[in-house]
C-alpha cells in the first residue's frame, strides 16, 4: 500500500488549489516544511479560518468606544489588542487611558468582574464554534450569579455559511479539526451535495500528509467529496454537550466578516433570555461602520485571491512589531506565517 507522501510525490495531475481554512493548519504546514515537499501541482491557500483575522475594523472601534467613552474594563485575548481599528487599536487606547486586561479564558473575565463589582467588564468574544462554548459558560455563571457588571461584545462566528460563501475558491478545504470536533461531521457532508468537497485534517505532519493524499485520491473522480481524516479526535455527532450549550445561550445571526463581507446566518449573538449580558444593548452603541487601511490586502488573504506576500505593504510597512493587518497580527494568521517562515517558503 502506498504511503501519503508517495502519493503526493507521485502526483502528476492537473493542478489543485488546497484551501487551509485553519489558521494553525497553515502555521504548521509552514513550520513542518510541508509546503517544500509538494509537488508544483498542488497549490495550498490560505482562507478565512483565524478568527482575529476575520474580524472587521468595526468591531475593534466597539471596543475602544466602550472602554474610551464608557470607562469599561476591556477583556479579551492578547492578540487582539494590536489589530488595527478605524482609527487605532486597542493597545492605542490603553495609552490613551483605557482599562484592557489580558485573560486567558472568558470565566476570568466573570471573576475579574465578581471581584470588582465597582467596575463594567466587557468581555470580547471573539472565536468559532471551538471557543463560542467557554464563552456561553462565561454568560451562563455570570447570570447564574447575577453580576449586573458583565457583559460579552459578540463577534462568534460559525463556519458553515463561510464555506459556502468560498464555494469555488479552492478545488478542496482542509476543514479545521478543532472546529469539526465541536460540530460534528454532518455540515461538511452536507457541503458535498452542494458541491463543495473538503476533508477534516489533524495537525501532525502524518495527518496533514495523510488528508492531502486523500484530497489527491477524491479529486481523481471530478466528484465532491468529503472524508474525516482525523477520526482520534472528531466524531460524527461532535460535542452534543458543547452543542447543547451554545444553543441555550446563542442564537444565528448575520455577521461581518473582514474580506468577506456580510454572511447571512454564520454569526452568534446572545438569546433574548441573555440580552443583559450583551455589551451593545447595555451600553446602546450606535452601529459602527469600520475602515481598514485601502492598501491593505488581508481581505484578499482570506478568500485566497492572493498570497500574502503579494501585500505591497507585506514584510515592509507591515511587521508584526508594526501590523498594519489583522492577518499579521494573529498568532494563526497568514501574513504572520509567511513572516515567520519565509526563509523556507517555496515559490
Amino acid at each position: 500500500m502506498e504511503s501519503a507522501k508517495q502519493i503526493i510525490d507521485s502526483y502528476n495531475g492537473r493542478k489543485l488549489r488546497v484551501m487551509e481554512v485553519c489558521g494553525t493548519h497553515t502555521h504548521e504546514i509552514f513550520r513542518l516544511g510541508i509546503r517544500r515537499i509538494l509537488p508544483p501541482q498542488i497549490e495550498l491557500i490560505s482562507g478565512p479560518g483565524c478568527p482575529v483575522c476575520v474580524t472587521p475594523a468595526g468591531y475593534i472601534d466597539e471596543a475602544v468606544m466602550l472602554a474610551l467613552e464608557h470607562g469599561a474594563v476591556i477583556c479579551t485575548f492578547g492578540d487582539l489588542i494590536r489589530v488595527p481599528g478605524s482609527e487605532m487599536s486597542l493597545a492605542g487606547a490603553r495609552s490613551k487611558g483605557a482599562a484592557v486586561k489580558t485573560v486567558y479564558s472568558p470565566l476570568d473575565a466573570v471573576d475579574f468582574a465578581r471581584e470588582n463589582p465597582d467596575k463594567q467588564v466587557v468581555f470580547l468574544a471573539v472565536g468559532f464554534e471551538t471557543t463560542v462554548p467557554a464563552a456561553c459558560l462565561a454568560v451562563k455563571k455570570a447570570a447564574a450569579e447575577g453580576l449586573a457588571n458583565f457583559s460579552i461584545l459578540g463577534a462568534n462566528k460559525t463556519m458553515p455559511n463561510a464555506y459556502k460563501a468560498l464555494k469555488g475558491s479552492a478545488d478542496a478545504f482542509l476543514y479545521p479539526g478543532h472546529v469539526n470536533a465541536i460540530t460534528g461531521t454532518a455540515v461538511c457532508e452536507g457541503l458535498v451535495k452542494l458541491g463543495v468537497s473538503g476533508v477534516v485534517a489533524g495537525f501532525t505532519a502524518d495527518e496533514i500528509l495523510t488528508a492531502l493524499a486523500v484530497i489527491i485520491r477524491l479529486s481523481a473522480s471530478g466528484e465532491p467529496f468529503f472524508r474525516n481524516c482525523y477520526p482520534r479526535v472528531v466524531r460524527p455527532e461532535g460535542s452534543p454537550a458543547a452543542l447543547k450549550l451554545m444553543d441555550a445561550i446563542m442564537e444565528p445571526c448575520d455577521a461581518e466578516w473582514r474580506g468577506l463581507g456580510v454572511i447571512p446566518m454564520s454569526g452568534l449573538k446572545l438569546r433574548p433570555a441573555f440580552a443583559a449580558y450583551d455589551a451593545r444593548l447595555k451600553f446602546t452603541l450606535p452601529p459602527v461602520a469600520g475602515r481598514s487601511n485601502p492598501a491593505c490586502r488581508c481581505g484578499e488573504v482570506l478568500q485566497g485571491k492572493c498570497k500574502s506576500t503579494d501585500c505591497k505593504l507585506f514584510g515592509t510597512a507591515c511587521t508584526p512589531l508594526h501590523p498594519v493587518g489583522a492577518c499579521m497580527v494573529s498568532n494563526e494568521g497568514a501574513c504572520s506565517a509567511y513572516y515567520q517562515y519565509g526563509d523556507i517558503l517555496n515559490g
